[in-house]
């Protein structure tokens, strides 16, 4: 498969574009700063384009099967998150490329309580805004009026680089905790996850989550 991936040089896409390397697809990294392209895998062909901008989707897209959607705005570009999802929806709609999206965890509901991991009042109060981003991100694929084939992907509450174990749980709309009641994927298992929905689908036009 031809699979383009945004944010490709950030720490979630980058093991996703490692991913679709090792499996034989052929990658089309991009990366918002010129300065990031010498960070991609000579394996893969590199791009500069800004998945805000609906444009730069559309021609970045061009010829692929799938693109992914990696990028993960910093603290104080909250805005970033739903304006990134109604951009790669616009610059996606009408041309039969499927969407995977890397989102946020804060949308989950937290087992036993019905409420969303965001609503816990122990939930870190510095990471509320870029969370709640992430929430409303997942909100503009719900109610896209486009017909565009998207998949958003919930990492467990701790998303960090990590060890590449192939051994994960797959679940829909609740918080995945393990025995000690701890919520963690890494980015290496998160892409191995990824990379299996891209060539299995199982999830269209709805959200998944991955966790031990």
């Amino acid at each position: 498969m031809q699979i383009t991936v945004f944010g490709a040089s950030g720490d979630a896409g980058s093991r996703v574009v490692a991913e679709a390397l090792s499996r034989g697809h052929r990658v089309r990294a991009v990366v918002r700063h010129e300065d990031r392209l010498r960070q991609l895998p000579e394996q893969a062909e590199v791009w500069v384009g800004n998945a805000a901008d609906p444009r730069d989707v559309e021609k970045a897209a061009a010829g692929s099967d799938v693109v992914v959607g990696a990028t993960r705005p910093r603290s104080g570009s909250e805005h970033e998150h739903p304006e990134v999802a109604a951009a790669l929806l616009e610059g996606l709609a009408d041309s039969g490329i499927r969407l995977v999206v890397i989102g946020g965890a804060g949308s989950l509901t937290v087992a036993g309580t019905g409420k969303l991991l965001t609503e816990q009042p122990d939930f870190p109060a510095e990471l509320l805004p870029i969370a709640e981003g992430g929430n409303r991100q997942l909100e503009v694929f719900r109610t896209a009026g486009h017909a565009v084939d998207w998949t958003y992907i919930s990492p467990a509450a701790l998303f960090e680089p990590g060890e590449r174990t192939g051994v994960f749980r797959i679940g829909r709309d609740e918080l995945l905790v393990d025995e000690n009641g701890d919520s963690a994927i890494s980015m290496e298992d998160m892409a191995i996850a990824l990379l299996d929905e891209i060539e299995q689908p199982r999830h269209r036009r709805t959200r998944f989550t991955v966790g031990y």
